[in-house]
């Protein structure tokens, strides 16, 4: 009685911490018990549904169980922190004009405000109790969410994402690991019934299956991880989406609970705040850093994120950005010229782009580039 009255003090200290220092929400659960879990992520690196996203092979038996990555682990506190937008995401798909980028990127990068404040539980959990601590943050191979399901911070929805009573589809996660024995807390059930409007919504048909996501038809997956031509099969359905995709998130019905998140951090920069997608097609590497610094859209480097925005501006049905596709013609990248050409083709009237094809074609060295221009769309 009195290990268990010693561990519920314990977890009361740790919420009550976590809740401090800025987390939305604290559970517990232990190191086992994630075989389907594992199952499921060997059938997703099968099927090749993880793409150029190798490092997931690479580290995969860590991944699956925490006590490989961690053999002294006993216990993992989960915890979340909530960035709810003020709005719907889907609405902001009409705005053809302006670059839709995923919530989550809108302010600074969550991984360093959230491993900032683990950092400060952990060094507490270690003076008060002197036992070791591990904090990770999505970029450790941890299976974050079936941890949290497991935790009963919510679970899995069809979408493979995970679902919050109290949030939504609005948590960022982040975990630490320790020595201490705490007492877990019951998994979260499943409560997505019937329900398939995630499945239903997304642009590119990237679900297989309930449960089952292909990321290399994800357009967060194409835009944020993938590193080449983007298929033509996806260029239209990409809409104005620049930088990731939340359809499946805010399609939710869970999200009538959500609640926008207190978290300054957290909240849209000025200059992505209805961002122009003209004024973003022009920056150069260095303006890009700058207006970027401290975001995780850095990460992806400028020519690629040049690259999604020219397939938004093709999205645009604006011609106005004729003059502007023109210059990016003679753009160093492959990756931004061929894009250039793909959005000229949905802007000019043919006559127009035939004259630029036969002004261009010659000169130009990268085949793709040239498959661009001669394809046939």
């Amino acid at each position: 009685m009195e290990q268990i009255e010693e561990q519920s003090t314990i977890k009361n200290k740790i919420q009550t911490l976590a809740l401090e220092v800025g987390f939305d929400t604290v559970k517990f659960t232990s190191p086992t018990g994630l075989e389907n879990s594992a199952e499921s992520f060997d059938q997703f690196l099968s099927s090749s549904y993880n793409g150029e996203m190798k490092w997931l092979e690479e580290k995969a038996e860590r991944r699956k169980n925490p006590l490989v990555l961690w053999p002294e682990t006993k216990s993992i506190i989960m915890l979340g922190m909530n960035y709810g937008p003020d709005s719907n995401p889907l609405e902001f798909l009409e705005y053809k004009e302006h670059g839709n980028i995923s919530v989550y990127a809108l302010g600074k990068d969550y991984h360093d405000v959230i491993k900032k404040r683990l950092k400060q539980i952990a060094r507490q959990i270690h003076r008060e109790y002197d036992v070791e601590v591990k904090v990770f943050v999505d970029t450790a191979p941890v299976m974050e969410k079936p941890l949290a399901q497991k935790s009963g911070m919510g679970w899995q929805g069809k979408h493979t994402n995970l679902v919050s009573h109290e949030f939504g589809s609005w948590l960022f996660l982040g975990s630490i690991f320790t020595a201490l024995e705490i007492e877990p807390d019951s998994e979260m059930q499943d409560h997505c019934g019937s329900c398939h409007a995630c499945l239903d919504v997304c642009p590119t048909n990237a679900f297989p299956a309930p449960y089952k996501l292909d990321a290399r038809r994800c357009i967060s997956y194409l835009t944020i991880e993938y590193k080449g031509h983007i298929d033509l099969e996806f260029r239209k359905a990409m809409g104005n989406r620049i930088y990731g995709c939340d359809d499946c998130l805010s399609i939710c019905p869970w999200n009538k609970f959500a609640k926008k998140t207190n978290e300054i951090s957290f909240h849209p920069r000025i200059e992505l705040d209805f961002a122009r997608l003209d004024e973003l097609a022009q920056l150069d590497d260095q303006t890009f850093r700058t207006v970027f610094s401290g975001s995780p859209i850095k990460r992806i480097g400028r020519d690629f994120f040049i690259r999604n925005v020219l397939i938004a501006i093709g999205n645009s049905e604006q011609e106005k950005h004729i003059p502007l596709l023109k210059d990016k013609l003679f753009e160093e990248s492959p990756y931004i010229r061929a894009m250039a050409i793909w959005a000229l083709k949905q802007l000019c009237d043919k006559e127009m782009f035939i004259e630029l094809k036969n002004k261009n074609l010659f000169s130009e060295t990268d085949i793709a580039v040239k498959r661009e221009w001669e394809i046939n769309y």
